[in-house]
């Protein structure tokens, strides 16, 4: 299997369908999350919400770049959830996470192996495999941000 498969496919494991490293993943954790829990706030913590915003902002960042364009994804924006006032705002955020998860699984599939080693847009933001391994062990970590929300949460 290519470096690039084993990527994606530990890429789709954290967000859509994978139970090996975590026994979850994020789609597992959020489908049964319900928009007014997914923006309760627990103490100082991020809320789910802001955790899944979070997340997708990243990826979609990252498509961009995948596609060609630029990187236009700025740290001190990846938390400025928009307000989520119902369950069909709280859905659309989950879809979008969804697909452009799938998307981002694709486009890197399709990614030549040679290109982990490359560049990604500049010196200081290291190389493809660096900014993709990143985006899992990233994932990884809000992933478990979020069920543990969730568990203080039932509580």
């Amino acid at each position: 299997m290519s470096s690039v498969s084993q990527l994606s496919k530990r890429f789709r494991e954290v967000l859509l369908d994978g139970f090996w490293i975590a026994n979850t993943n994020f789609k597992d954790q959020l489908k049964d999350v319900f928009w007014d829990h997914a923006t309760t706030k627990v103490g100082s913590l991020n809320t789910i919400a802001m955790l899944t915003f979070h997340i997708h902002y990243y990826i979609a960042g990252l498509i961009n770049v995948f596609e060609g364009g630029n990187l236009e994804i700025k740290d001190k924006y990846s938390f400025d959830l928009p307000s989520i006032e119902s369950q069909e705002q709280w859905e659309e955020l989950l879809n979008q996470l969804w697909m452009d998860s799938e998307k981002f699984a694709i486009l890197l599939e399709q990614m030549p192996d040679s290109k982990m080693d490359e560049i990604i847009v500049d010196e200081k933001y290291g190389t493809y495999l660096r900014n993709i391994d990143g985006m899992i062990e990233h994932s990884y970590y809000h992933l478990g941000q979020i069920t543990l929300i969730k568990k203080l949460l039932s509580n």
